[in-house]
């Protein structure tokens, strides 16, 4: 249980990461951080700035599709020990889509995210076929 607990740690970090990158591509690129209009701001950015906006959306997107992935395995009664392969393997691939998807990685980019939503299509069908 303790890694899929630890996976929802550091998934739920993961777009703060995001964040802080996207402030220093505001910073370099439009010269500050309004923080008084952050997405107004953050529209402005360009190349590797707006993909770190971007990768943030997707990074949520994920987890959002994830725990619910988690929760459908936890709610089936399935011991949370046995799906520690593919939770580290999702955290393993979501930590690397970050800098990848900034780096405009776009074929690798969706290489990672197909594989990681796989991972997740796993996990649902793991919980469905315990019911």
């Amino acid at each position: 249980m303790n890694t899929v607990i630890l996976s929802l740690l550091i998934l739920c970090l993961l777009p703060v990461v995001c964040t802080w990158t996207a402030i220093y591509y505001r910073q370099t690129q439009l010269g500050s951080v309004d923080n008084k209009e952050p997405r107004q701001q953050s529209l402005q950015l360009t190349g590797a700035g707006a993909r770190a906006v971007a990768a943030q959306g997707n990074t949520w997107e994920a987890l959002g599709v994830y725990s619910a992935a988690i929760f459908a395995v936890f709610i089936s009664g399935i011991d949370l020990q046995s799906i520690s392969t593919p939770v580290i393997a999702f955290v393993a691939l979501r930590v690397v889509y970050i800098p990848v998807y900034v780096s405009n990685m776009d074929k690798l980019r969706s290489l990672i995210y197909i594989v990681g939503m796989g991972i997740c299509i796993y996990l649902f069908s793991t919980a469905l076929s315990a019911g």
